[in-house]
């Protein structure tokens, strides 16, 4: 090392960076105590000359392997070192007779290979690059030959160990939430139990992990049975719990994004990362510098904010396209469910004009039950979706999606069918379809507001339509009072549809007036001219109505304390962070 250097312009110095940890750049301008550092990054910064380090510009691009050889032994320059040799897979660095290890995040078998083991038998310290063996090598020959005591101190066990055992928990993870884990308070225990596992990992917090894959792979097998509807509502209830979890636990920061990042910006990563464990408190000092990977105990108490990295955002990305995917496929399940039904209800069983003009009541009422029939069928439908998302637990707030969209679809499909369909816009007919429409109307009144929000709002189109083919009096009707008052959300297409169509096969009563009919035209007319659409037919929105942050906001918090673990995993020591306060470590 060399002795203290001034900082004048045109140094390159270290400055310190809110999200990179430390930044290199070169010094531009000096007033007084203060420094102007133009940053790599194209940033001036203005700081305090003492918190200016000075850079090596004559460092090797791949770091020293023994830091007493750095020209400045300071904080930036140790980390620097460090994190370029972490680049190359160099995980070992010595600073004189002290070994720092940081944690890899990988499997790198051949350091620990017994050719590699040979190969430090007998070599002197310094001999070789720096490797635990060495280590160990000049205590066990202190020990044997000059009988002096030794003892390496460690934060943790050897790295080779521990990620053995990581892979061991990691496999039995994902065996047990292979299985349906059920529901403890409401809560999905699968959710919860993922969450925690990876908390307690802090395998958010790292650039390199394959447990994200294995989880979505998992969800992803589990769902490859389209028509089980309870397996999807399980993942459903699930995947909208973990995802809402990890949108209030994940933050990402500047170097961490959905784009791969480059290895330098890897670097920086890391650099931070290994900032903060220098600067912690003393008693976990030892540890920010011997192992990178600290497994202290976490508390769950709270849900608390952790800075990603890519895989964790990527693996939040891809719960969310699951979610869609779950969520769209109940939807187009139940769809597909009712669709053969509203072909029956769009229109009323044949009964002839003349018998209903003589009041042939028991046919009638025959007919009437007939369609309502159908109409109790939809009913059915509906309930047995309900039930199942109600035992599933999954949240209201996706629940009203479904039934929102449902009715949505349901409203384009009888409207549709009304406006194309002439034997369909019969006065008789608005009758039954309007019986059928106060069952749905009744259905949502039992499910409830907080499972069928606006669902009933989404029928607007037919409910109106069928209002004009029932109301009497439609020639003393005015065009304002049928645009303003009876159908006011339908357009002028639709209205001069359903108008020149109607027919009244009960009283023989007539449609609306030709004044009315001419002034429908007009208006017809001059929307052609203004580029309005001429379409009548409504189109169904199978899009997916939600996003992550409408999901933050509407469910509500989940406290993942309190899950009994599952049986496959209560007694596994490497577990034991999932019992509860009251038997033990979440302390």
């Amino acid at each position: 090392m060399v002795g203290p250097v001034n900082i004048i312009v045109g140094s390159h110095v270290w400055i310190e960076d809110p999200g990179l940890a430390w930044i290199d750049g070169e010094v531009v301008k000096i007033s007084g105590e203060e420094v102007h550092v133009q940053t790599t990054n194209g940033k001036t910064v203005v700081a305090k000359i003492a918190n200016v380090f000075p850079k090596d510009t004559e460092a090797p691009p791949g770091g020293v392997d023994d830091m007493t050889k750095l020209s400045y032994l300071h904080e930036p320059g140790v980390l620097n070192n460090l994190a370029m040799r972490y680049e190359l897979n160099e995980i070992y660095t010595y600073t004189g007779n002290i070994l720092i290890a940081v944690n890899p995040f990988q499997r790198l078998p051949h350091l620990y290979d017994t050719h590699m083991m040979e190969q430090y038998k007998g070599a002197g310290f310094g001999e070789l690059s720096p490797h635990v063996f060495a280590i160990a090598e000049v205590a066990y020959r202190a020990m044997i030959n000059e009988g002096k005591s030794n003892s390496i101190l460690s934060e943790e066990k050897p790295q080779k160990y521990l990620n053995e055992k990581q892979q061991e928990n990691q496999d039995l993870l994902v065996k047990c939430i292979s299985q349906n884990l059920g529901y403890a308070g409401g809560k999905p225990v699968a959710a919860c139990v993922i969450y925690k596992s990876l908390l307690h990992w802090r395998s958010f917090e790292v650039e390199r992990t394959n447990v994200f894959d294995r989880i979505i792979q998992t969800i992803a097998s589990a769902i490859e049975v389209p028509d089980n509807n309870e397996v999807l509502a399980y993942w459903l209830s699930n995947s909208a719990t973990l995802l809402l979890l990890l949108q209030r636990t994940l933050k990402a920061t500047g170097a961490a994004s959905l784009t791969p990042q480059r290895r330098r910006t890897s670097s920086a990563s890391l650099f931070g990362r290994m900032s903060q464990g220098l600067r912690a408190s003393p008693q976990s000092a030892g540890a920010g510098l011997s192992f990178l990977n600290r497994q202290g105990v976490t508390k769950l108490d709270d849900l608390r904010q952790v800075e990603a990295k890519y895989p964790a955002l990527l693996f939040k990305q891809q719960l969310t396209a699951f979610l869609e995917k779950i969520y769209g496929m109940i939807r187009d399940n139940l769809k597909k469910e009712i669709s053969p039904l509203l072909g029956l209800c769009i229109q009323a069983p044949r009964t002839s004009r003349a018998s209903l003009v003589k009041g042939r009541a028991q046919a009638n009422a025959v007919a009437q039950q007939a369609l309502i029939a159908h109409w109790q069928s939809i009913r059915k439908s509906l309930n047995a979706y309900l039930s199942l998302m109600k035992a599933n637990n999954a949240p209201p707030f996706l629940v009203r999606k479904v039934f929102t969209q449902i009715f949505s679809f349901i409203n384009v499909q009888l409207f549709n069918s009304l406006l194309l369909r002439r034997e369909c816009c019969s006065f008789s007919n608005g009758e039954y379809v309007k019986a059928g429409l106060a069952e749905l109307e009744q259905w949502c009144t039992e499910a409830t507001d907080e499972y069928a929000g606006s669902a009933w709002d989404e029928l607007r189109h037919i409910r109106q339509a069928v209002g004009f083919l029932v109301i009497h009096q439609k020639p003393k009707k005015t065009l304002d009072e049928i645009t303003r008052e009876l159908c006011p959300v339908l357009s002028i297409q639709q209205l001069y549809r359903i108008s020149t169509m109607y027919w009244d096969d009960k009283y023989g009563t007539h449609s609306v007036s030709s004044d009315v009919i001419a002034n429908m035209r007009v208006m017809m007319t001059e929307d052609s001219n203004n580029a309005v659409s001429s379409s009548f037919l409504l189109d169904d929105d199978s899009s997916i109505p939600f996003t992550v942050e409408d999901i933050s906001k509407s469910m509500q918090q989940v406290d993942v304390n309190d899950i009994e673990p599952p049986q496959l995993i209560r007694e596994n020591s490497g577990f034991g962070f999932l019992l509860t306060r009251k038997e033990g470590s979440a302390s």
